[in-house]
């Protein structure tokens, strides 16, 4: 496939530029051409259109499941929150302050107080759970909402880092320090669950470094995701806010032996960033793969037109359509005669439709249906008895072989070492994960960012202590964290 020649960003994208000429080319094409996303007239805000947004909703509705069966409830809390609200906990302000949109006029008339357009929730739950808690009775409160946040972002790319973003925020309120930090940990379990088993993307789960935690938690925990390209994507945080916000909120409850106490709180999110995500694990120079579990279509069905078709092939693909909706798989059946097999064989391929299946006379002869997987491009025949079953199963090793794929990807870009100069080596490229022992140090991990722009994405649990004196530094290392440049 030839190099493209630089586009507008309105520019309709005619092909898809290769992973090795230009990633970030790539992907925006991908993002375009399938018709996932657009740009908007408005600066650093995109468009999620039918198939992208169908995409997020398979997203929301399997996190969604696995929220409220952890004992968690939805609430909508305001987009707005007043300046005084957001100033209240120190940390965060600053550490928000230049992301923030505000509202200063209302109408014709200029507000008494600015208005932030919420870039997180923290400050005006923390106002509401001060007047709904009360006592020890009262908790634990769990509620998750789903929401659009706004942070202005300089540089923006679609589904990555948009000045919108759709996403759920957690926000939890607890008894006790451990009660906070069970529920922490709990979240970030699930978001691993989810992102390996829904998405198939793997990921490294563990505590964020001291300068990379979220502004005003105690403690961050992180999953870490790794792209084609070899950089590293934070696919959801889970936060330990300790008493920071409850002290600021004045947060109170009567304990049980009738002392008053604070409460101890989390905070936790993934937003439509997931979907970039899964488009840079597993896509490919024909355009999108998408596991089975988050796919709009999982199955399309194209009718070979010889013939009388219409009234032998059609039918017959109805009924298999009728056949495999009614076993719950997600299916479309492309009829539409303006365009030839071979344009839709095509179009499914670089929308990522995890099966294809073909159907023609001879098909309907030998009383099967010819397949052919996205993933490895296998084709093979499958008898129409029994047909649903068989496609289950399919779909149920398509999901699992892109999870081992990606893994396996991973591994390979995978590298350990406790060499300053090997580090640096490694980082010039598309490095992937180093593993590298580190003192802790904030000075060392802002130099280590500087000198090669990779930062720590997270020390991951249960992960062995080091051996070697710190990378960077040469004093002793006291974690062995994991570096790579990111998105």
């Amino acid at each position: 496939m030839s190099k493209q020649k630089p586009q507008s960003s309105d520019a309709f994208v005619t092909e898809i530029t290769p992973q090795s000429t230009d990633f970030s080319r790539w992907y925006l094409d991908i993002v375009r051409k399938a018709e996932l996303a657009d740009y908007s007239p408005v600066k650093g805000c995109m468009v999620i259109r039918p198939y992208g947004y169908a995409i997020w909703e398979l997203i929301q509705q399997q996190l969604d499941q696995r929220f409220k069966a952890t004992g968690h409830v939805n609430a909508y809390f305001p987009l707005f929150v007043p300046e005084s609200l957001l100033l209240k906990e120190a940390d965060h302000v600053e550490g928000f302050a230049p992301q923030v949109a505000w509202v200063t006029k209302g109408g014709t008339e200029e507000l008494d107080e600015r208005l932030a357009i919420r870039p997180t929730s923290e400050t005006i739950i923390g106002v509401m759970y001060q007047k709904w808690i009360q006592s020890w009775r009262d908790l634990p409160v769990l509620i998750n909402q789903w929401a659009n946040v706004v942070r202005w972002e300089k540089v923006t790319r679609p589904f990555l880092r948009t000045t919108e973003f759709l996403w759920q925020e957690g926000h939890t309120a607890h008894e006790t320090e451990a009660e906070a930090e069970e529920e922490t940990r709990k979240i970030l379990a699930l978001y691993k669950e989810f992102a390996e088993n829904v998405l198939a993307m793997p990921v490294v789960d563990g505590q964020k470094s001291s300068s990379e935690k979220f502004a005003g938690a105690s403690r961050t925990y992180s999953i870490e995701a790794l792209m084609g390209d070899g950089r590293a994507l934070q696919a959801g945080t889970s936060h330990n806010l300790g008493q920071n916000f409850a002290k600021a909120f004045e947060i109170q409850f009567q304990g049980r032996d009738k002392t008053l106490q604070h409460v101890w709180t989390t905070s936790w999110g993934v937003s439509t960033r997931l979907i970039g995500g899964v488009i840079m694990t597993h896509g490919d120079d024909s355009g999108l793969i998408l596991p089975p579990r988050v796919a709009p279509w999982q199955v399309v069905i194209v009718p070979i037109p010889r013939g009388n078709w219409q009234e032998t092939v059609l039918p017959k693909c109805q009924e298999i359509r009728d056949q495999l909706t009614a076993a719950g798989i997600r299916v479309r059946l492309d009829a539409d005669e303006s365009q030839t097999p071979g344009w839709k064989f095509a179009e499914y391929e670089m929308r990522g439709v995890p099966l294809r299946l073909e159907i023609g006379p001879k098909d309907i002869e030998k009383a099967s249906v010819f397949a052919a997987r996205r993933d490895t491009r296998a084709k093979q025949s499958i008898p129409m008895e029994g047909l649903p079953a068989a496609i289950t199963a399919l779909l149920d090793e398509i999901q699992v072989n892109l999870l081992a794929r990606a893994r396996q990807f991973r591994e390979e870009h995978t590298s350990t070492t406790d060499s300053y100069e090997e580090f640096q080596r490694i980082m010039e490229g598309r490095p992937g994960f180093v593993i590298a022992p580190w003192c802790e140090s904030d000075a060392c991990e802002a130099a280590i960012k500087a000198e090669t722009q990779a930062t720590i994405r997270n020390i991951p649990f249960g992960s062995a202590p080091p051996t070697a004196p710190c990378l960077k530094c040469g004093q002793p290392a006291t974690v062995s964290a994991w570096f790579a440049k990111s998105y």
